[in-house]
């Protein structure tokens, strides 16, 4: 077994994860708009197979992929399956949920990513990161009820936040398993493995959605999304969290999810949308704060 690659400067990864929340949100501006137009198994499926083929293309043309790179070959199904859950419910939840809501429960996933980094890799999170969890938390509470503080103490959440909920709780182990399965192969590598691994899983899975596509009758801005998806919240990202995740621990990884909000707002404003209401606005300050408070050293 070859030994974890945790080579490599810091701030490569904290430069990576920068750009990893900027293209994330941008699935979540444009998904909004066409969730209800295409099935998510579909849609993935679609997603995952251009995904791997750019990411291969790029891997075996620069000689990223070594000679025993896809042995233990589970470990890539167990990564797929974990990545291909979380996106699946992520355009599930997407059907009904708002794009700033779902990108706010998003911002839950570095709380559990601290959970999923301790109990596999046994990363102790500080006092100080722990507030910051809990502040970025907050703030995604407040974000995700909308500042009604009677839906809080309520727990009226929307269908498609709960939904997504469960998809992030999936995301949040797949950080951490990176680590702990990585036998030392590189980024791209060990993310077209993946890839290939989740095509293959929702090709199975999703056959039936697929055959029922009508897929020449998709509009255009379908087809953006999905062109979208697969190479910038795809290909890019997956490269981008794999480079991170063998650099920073786990819950500084996720940190970055604390800017998803506010990148979705940039986005939604460029595409025409009015920004959320000014009580909303203070739940995504809180995830920020809570960002600056991971990020320090």
């Amino acid at each position: 077994m070859r030994p974890l690659a945790l080579s490599g400067p810091a701030w490569a990864g904290h430069l990576a994860m920068l750009l990893f929340s900027v293209l994330v949100a941008g699935s979540f501006a444009l998904g909004v708009l066409v969730a209800n137009e295409i099935s998510p198994m579909a849609l993935n499926a679609v997603r995952f197979w251009i995904a791997a083929g750019i990411v291969g293309g790029i891997a075996f043309g620069t000689g990223a992929i070594k000679s025993g790179d896809f042995r233990a070959p589970w470990r890539y199904l167990i990564l797929a399956v974990v990545f291909t859950f979380y996106f699946v419910l992520m355009f599930e939840g997407l059907k009904t949920a708002p794009s700033v809501s779902a990108a706010a429960v998003f911002t839950l996933t570095p709380i559990l990513s601290a959970i999923f980094g301790y109990v596999m890799l046994r990363q102790v999170t500080t006092s100080r990161m722990a507030l910051a969890l809990g502040i970025g938390a907050l703030g995604a509470i407040w974000v995700i009820f909308r500042a009604d503080v009677s839906a809080i103490l309520g727990f009226d959440v929307g269908r498609g936040e709960m939904i997504y909920f469960w998809g992030c709780v999936s995301h949040a182990a797949y950080t951490p398993l990176v680590r702990k399965l990585n036998r030392g192969e590189t980024a791209l590598s060990f993310t077209f493995g993946t890839l290939v691994a989740g095509a293959l899983i929702l090709t199975v899975l999703g056959l039936p959605e697929i055959i029922r596509t009508y897929w020449a009758d998709l509009r255009p801005l379908v087809w953006v999304t999905i062109l979208y998806v697969s190479v910038f919240a795809s290909a890019t990202t997956f490269t981008l969290l794999q480079f991170a995740s063998l650099r920073l621990p786990s819950a500084k990884v996720m940190a970055y999810t604390y800017l998803t909000p506010s990148w979705v707002m940039v986005w939604d404003v460029a595409l025409g949308n009015p920004l959320p209401p000014a009580m909303v606005l203070l739940g995504i300050g809180l995830t920020i704060v809570a960002l600056l408070l991971l990020l320090r050293e």
